[in-house]
């Protein structure tokens, strides 16, 4: 099994944020960063410290291939509450 190599630096603070607007939060690694579970809704996302920043060739085929709930890209705590609907 393929573990994920480092921790983006700002997983911390998006984790942090996520929980305090009241979601569960998973760290898993792989195939993207966290499983986030939020008012009945499942997000899975990937955590990267830059919008420039390119996904691995698993991530890219993961999210290429992903046919199941929303799969998410997110690069900052605003970006996570966005994401669940937290901020406008």
């Amino acid at each position: 099994m393929r573990h994920a190599k480092r921790v983006d630096a700002n997983q911390d603070q998006i984790v942090v944020a996520l929980r305090a607007a009241g979601a569960c939060v998973w760290i898993i690694g792989l195939p993207v960063d966290l499983l986030v579970g939020y008012k009945g809704h499942t997000f899975l996302v990937e955590i990267k410290t830059d919008v420039k920043k390119r996904l691995t060739a698993l991530q890219q085929d993961f999210f290429e291939s992903w046919g199941g709930s929303t799969l998410a890209r997110i690069d900052s705590p605003d970006a996570a509450l966005r994401m669940i609907g937290v901020l406008k």
